[in-house]
């Protein structure tokens, strides 16, 4: 009976710390909203390319930092949507300011709601220059022609809007 009620003890005590060890681990997963913007765009298999050009433009650290900002993400069909070699062409060194212009033109400050970004008109960017932003009247937002796809996706440091094109601002065309 001793045997008994020290393997049932031993059991018990097994079980409960495997419980508590799921139980820590999944307390110390993270949520989207708890995770930066290239962490975000990191973790998802749509943001390949963007997270690509963000490292090949020295942004990490910015889009990294305290912000807010308002990312206009373009996903991976998007920047296969560039004319062929453009992409490539970027992403070499000696294009690496282009490439940051290109990028910070899809970087607004500030964390801006899909719902606040239907009302503006023409936001500046981090870049400089100013977007184009249309809403339909069945409530489909572009932005210089590029579909809104997925809104309001959540970060640390500001908000992602997911978009169907690459932005080139006027001067990099």
């Amino acid at each position: 009976m001793k045997s008994m009620l020290c393997i049932f003890s031993r059991t018990l005590m097994f079980v409960v710390m495997l419980f508590s060890g799921f139980a820590m681990a999944s307390h110390h997963e993270t949520s989207e909203a708890e995770k930066n913007l290239v962490q975000v765009a990191a973790n998802n298999d749509d943001f390949q390319t963007l997270v690509m050009a963000i490292k090949a433009a020295d942004l990490v650290g910015t889009l990294e930092g305290k912000g807010p900002f308002t990312v206009l993400a373009p996903t991976d069909d998007a920047f296969a949507k560039l004319p062929e070699g453009t992409l490539a062409a970027l992403l070499e060194p000696e294009n690496k300011e282009k490439l940051q212009a290109i990028l910070t033109y899809h970087v607004l400050p500030g964390a801006i709601s899909s719902e606040e970004v239907a009302k503006l008109k023409l936001p500046e960017t981090v870049q400089g220059g100013t977007v184009t932003i249309e809403t339909d009247d069945d409530g489909k937002v572009t932005i210089n022609g590029a579909n809104v796809i997925l809104a309001d996706v959540p970060a640390s440091n500001g908000v992602i809007h997911v978009i169907d094109t690459v932005l080139i601002p006027a001067q990099e065309e």
